[in-house]
């Protein structure tokens, strides 16, 4: 049970559910966009969020696609991770998925939930940064189709009213060598440590992350260190560890030494996978 009682709306279009939101928030209500509810269920019984009014977007069609159009995969927000992994369109994607929480939370959380979440890890967005996919938002100004890593930057950066419907991905990116891993520190289901991705594509290896610092990150820089194929596969892990960017997680689950360590073992996994693999 919440502490708190709140309203609730089910729209059953986009409009719906922009103009709803915006009808309350001039009203002195904070309204919410809601599509697991996970989150909120969670964070609410300790008072670390509330509103006044649910915007349930779950029936909205466009949140709902889950198809091949042309050349690009597209993937609705309020897709729940099994149904992603049931579909298996983008393989890279269903083996990061597969590897959040337990088969039970994952058919309960959604695309977007994980993505917009407050929590450190949000592992589904990894894949998404590494195949430079788009983002369609929409709020009060309409429908925008923008490249994510534009708009996501440690969280997805939305404005106040928007939400995000789709995920758009190119099939070559879909098809493209990948590796995905995921280390815990002590239970197979307990809270993840470290979770890399990585694919390669114009035989350069993409790589992000998830797990060290307090948000998921690709980072250029990053990428420049580990394909630099002038230096010796220790020193291209060496110069990637270098350049990863702060803060560094330290809590509980792990020092930021030993994330370091773990991080460092998963670059040379995903070095050994991918590095002579030819695209």
């Amino acid at each position: 049970m919440l502490p708190f009682d709140f309203e609730y709306y089910k729209p059953e279009t986009l409009k719906e559910a922009v103009d709803l939101y915006q009808y309350l928030d001039q009203q002195g209500k904070r309204p919410m966009f809601f599509s697991g509810g996970t989150e909120l269920i969670t964070l609410g019984r300790i008072d670390l969020a509330y509103t006044d009014a649910v915007i349930d977007i779950k029936d909205i069609a466009e949140c709902k696609v889950l198809q091949v159009s042309g050349d690009h995969v597209l993937l609705g927000s309020t897709l729940t991770l099994t149904q992603i992994e049931k579909a298996n369109l983008f393989p890279l994607l269903t083996k990061t998925a597969s590897q959040v929480a337990d088969h039970t939370a994952r058919g309960k959380i959604t695309l977007g939930g994980n993505i917009c979440a407050q929590i450190f890890y949000r592992e589904a967005v990894l894949p998404f940064l590494l195949a430079d996919s788009q983002v369609l938002i929409v709020g009060s100004e309409g429908k925008q189709v923008i490249p994510i890593n534009e708009i996501f930057l440690g969280q997805l950066r939305l404005r106040k009213g928007e939400f995000l419907v789709q995920i758009a991905t190119e099939s070559r990116f879909v098809r493209a060598p990948f590796i995905s891993i995921k280390r815990r520190q002590q239970w197979d289901m307990g809270y993840p440590l470290i979770t890399i991705a990585a694919l390669k594509t114009h035989d350069l290896v993409r790589v992000a992350i998830s797990g060290l610092c307090p948000f998921p990150f690709r980072s250029k820089e990053v990428e420049a260190a580990f394909n630099n194929k002038g230096l010796s596969i220790e020193e291209r892990v060496e110069g990637a560890l270098e350049v990863m960017p702060d803060p560094l997680l330290d809590d509980v689950e792990g020092s930021a030494e030993y994330r370091l360590f773990v991080l460092k073992n998963l670059l040379f996994d995903v070095l050994g996978a991918l590095d002579d693999v030819r695209v």
